[in-house]
This record gives structure tokens, sequence and C-alpha cells, in this order.
């Protein structure tokens, strides 16, 4: 295993777009990172360029310490899973999982195996020692009885374990994911994500990891790189990056259902006022500046009170969602979603009284493009 460093890495397309644009991270040896964002924010441009399937226009990238930038895919050591499980058809699953490594075997010339016995105890051994790794391999990953079935009569977790199995038999210094289970139902998405955090725990290696589901990227990573318009917005735990979100942008795109954001301005006494309502915020809103700001409230942290307090929605929609009902409400021609235990009932079309609880789940931002965090609890 290595760990990886990018430098200012850069990538500018023919035409001048930009797709990735000062990326900087250092991932340590054995460490599962999860790179994130929504579709076009250069995680996997990010992701290919460590592979090296995309030139890098500037900065630096490093492996176990080497400089990889004018080092061949092929020569990096590492392996790649795709959203594509790329397996070659006509052989069996046995026969996907040794290729690559057939292929690089040391000894493979059929005249010198023909004229010298020393040649063909060399193949021998070398065939056997893969025929062991395909077999530790498929143990690992439960696929022991399908070995030499073809991929057509696989199902697709089947077949995302074949294409986990062939990097994992690699042994590379770098395991890379590009959405491997998209392509997945929700049920065999769900135990691939619990397979794929055990393989981590096992094998002890440096992982990289791209999705754009969110809730993928919180139950993967040790670390998550939040990315928008080629820039990294954070980097941190799964938990700090939820409690305690950098901006405006990180606040909203991670956590589902996603924040509820209410535009107002902070009153000398640290109170919030927008429209015709103000709450009393408490510690630690009290020491942010007054000025325009823009409330974010968790659907979990947006809960009834009694009239008169906080804000009078309409309710536009009930979703039952077993022990817990998210409501869609509307005040002042904006939306917002209150997620609330299946204790009580509501009726589409009735008022309801929200506001901000007293826990965790309530942020203040600055109300310019970038949305800075002023406060959190």
């Amino acid at each position: 295993m290595a760990e990886v460093t990018l430098q200012n890495a850069c990538k500018t397309y023919p035409g001048g777009f930009r797709a990735v644009k000062g990326f900087d991270l250092r991932i340590a040896d054995g460490e599962f990172v999860v790179l994130v964002g929504p579709s076009g924010c250069g995680k996997s441009t990010t992701l290919r360029m460590i592979a090296g399937l995309e030139g890098i226009t500037d900065g630096t990238i490093a492996i176990g310490g080497d400089v990889v930038n004018e080092v061949r895919a092929s020569d990096r050591d590492i392996a790649m899973v795709f959203q594509n499980y790329a397996l070659y058809p006509h052989m069996s699953v046995e026969r996907n999982l040794s290729f690559g490594l057939m292929r690089r075997r040391s000894h493979r010339s059929r005249l010198r195996a023909l004229l010298s016995p020393d040649y063909r105890r060399k193949m021998a051994e070398e065939t056997e020692a893969i025929r062991q790794r395909v077999g530790e391999a498929a143990r690992m990953l439960g696929i022991t009885g399908m070995l030499d079935r073809q991929p057509r009569a696989l199902s697709g977790g089947q077949r995302q374990r074949v294409a986990l199995g062939r990097a994992l038999v690699r042994d590379p210094r770098v395991f890379l994911f590009d959405e491997p289970l998209s392509n997945l139902d929700a049920k065999l998405r769900v135990e691939m994500r619990t397979e794929l955090r055990v393989l981590h725990r096992e094998l002890e290696a440096t992982m990289i990891y791209v999705t754009h589901d969110q809730e993928e990227a919180m139950t993967l990573g040790d670390r998550l790189v939040v990315m928008n318009e080629g820039l990294v917005q954070q980097v941190d735990t799964p938990t700090d990056i939820y409690h305690r979100p950098v901006n405006r942008f990180v606040a909203g795109f991670v956590g589902t259902p996603a924040m509820n954001f209410v535009e107002g301005e902070v009153l000398p006494d640290g109170s919030f006022r927008s429209g015709g309502a103000t709450l009393s915020l408490g510690d630690p809103f009290r020491d942010v500046r007054p000025g325009k700001a823009v409330l974010g409230v968790r659907p979990s942290a947006l809960l009834p009170c009694e009239s008169g307090r906080g804000w009078e929605c309409r309710i536009v929609a009930v979703e039952h969602l077993g022990d817990r009902v998210d409501l869609v409400l509307e005040w002042e021609g904006d939306q917002f979603i209150s997620r609330v235990d299946a204790t009580r009932e509501f009726a589409e079309g009735a008022s309801l009284w929200v506001e901000p609880g007293s826990g965790e789940g309530v942020h203040l931002f600055e109300a310019d493009e970038v949305g800075r965090t002023l406060a959190s609890r």
C-alpha cells in the first residue's frame, strides 16, 4: 500500500475549460477517502488523473513518494474498478480474475517453454501462484462457486464482485473506484457498501472512491472530499462535514433531505428575522455580527411548535417513511422539509407552526455567493 499526494493538481482541456482547479490532498497509507460532489464537479477527472488515464496540466501527483506525472497508467501499480464492470464476456470468472496477472507473467515465451525444462518449471510456479491468489480473492468476495461461469450467467451484484476481485488479485499500491455501485439496485448497493468496508478493514489498503451519492460517501469514507466546480470545498470526516460544514454549498449538498435555507438578517441581540418572523437562536449565534445572513436548518431540526412562534406554514405534502414522516411545507413562497416522528397525524393543506429546535442542525451563513459558515450548533 502507499500514500497518495496531490499538490496544486489541475486539469484544463483544450478550449480553456478547467475541470480541476488547484487540488491539494494527502491520502495516508491505508486510508479510505471518498471524493463526492454533483455531476461535473471534477471528481472523476481527479481520479483518472491519479490513475494516469488523464494527463495533468499543472501540479504534481505522487504515489508512495514517487512523482508519477509522466508515468504510464500501466506502470503506476494501481487497480481501478469502473462503473461498468468491463468483464470479458467470453471468459469464465476464473479467467477474468487471472487474465491480467497471466499477461504480466515474466515467463511467457512458448518457444523457450518447449526447449527448456527449467523455464517450464518457472512458468508452472507462476501459474500456481496466480491460481492461489485468484482462489483467495474469490473466497474473500464469496464467489468461489462461480469461477466456471461466464459473466452473462451472473447477477449485477455478482459481476461487481468479479470486477472487485480482478482488482484485488493485483495487490496494487492503491485501489481506485469510479462510482462502482451506481448500476446496482438499492438493496445491493447497501450490501456492497458493507462488503467494501469489510474488505478495506481486512486489506488495510489505500482506497480512493468517487461517488455523487452522499449517503454512500458518508457510510464508506474515513474522510470525505467535497468538490464543486473543480474546487475542493471541504476535507474532513463524515461526522464533521455533516455537523460543521464550512459553507452553504457543503451544508446543502451533504444530508438527506437537503438542508432548509431562509434568507434574512441577524439583529443586534443575536436573533434572526425573516419576513414577519423573528427567532431567538441563542448561543453560539449571539456573537454573530448583525447584518444580512442565511439561516440553515436540517429537516430533523425544523420542528412543530406552538402557534405564534416560528413560521406558520402550509403543509403541501405528507410523505410517510415508516418510523418517520417528511412534511413538505410552504412559507412565503418557499418550500421546506420537516422530518418528524410518525406519532402524529398531519393533513395536507393544513397550517403548521414550525421553528428551529434547540439541538444540533442549525447554522448561519454569510449572504454572499460563497456563503461561509458564521455559526453552528
